[in-house]
């Protein structure tokens, strides 16, 4: 697997599936999960709203991955996923590695060949971007899994800093 780290719009990324650092409600939010559904259109939210009446009545639990369709983006799916907030008292790191592992089970059952990630948590949820990025090189490298292609996709420049800091 090559696994690219990248500044720039996740939206804009041409994969197979592109992850949503969503929230349970899976009906979009900011961040990264606006930009997603903003980016998709309606047809993401459709699937979004579908999931919630059928199976994830209460939401999607942080560190689980769903998919959908991904709508008007340049992918076939979006892989939704919902990290945990930082908490300084409480250990949620098994929680945001999780998010990596199932998103990426997710897409492999798919089929998916590439994917990109965004720093999922790193963002609203404040997960401190070094440990965010361990974590998530961590939880991508050591998953089998048969996508070749793997881009984290990076906004801002902290967050790319210590992705490359973790990638080695």
């Amino acid at each position: 697997m090559a696994i690219s780290i990248l500044k720039g719009d996740i939206t804009h990324q041409r994969v197979d599936a592109i992850v949503n650092a969503a929230n349970s409600s899976l009906l979009g939010g900011g961040g990264v999960d606006g930009a997603i559904h903003r980016a998709g259109g309606p047809a993401i939210l459709e699937e979004c709203r579908a999931l919630r009446a059928s199976r994830y009545g209460r939401g999607l639990p942080t560190g689980q991955a769903v998919a959908t369709t991904a709508g008007r983006l340049h992918a076939r799916w979006v892989v939704h996923t919902v990290g945990p907030v930082y908490s300084e008292t409480e250990d949620r790191s098994a929680l945001l590695t999780s998010c990596y592992r199932e998103s990426l089970r997710v897409a492999g059952e798919l089929g998916a060949a590439s994917i990109a990630f965004p720093a999922v948590s790193a963002g609203v949820y404040r997960w401190p971007a070094a440990s965010a990025a361990e974590i998530a090189v961590a939880a991508v490298r050591e998953a089998g899994t048969d996508i070749e292609d793997l881009r984290f996709v990076l906004f801002n420049d902290e967050v790319l800093e210590a992705f490359q800091r973790a990638i080695g």
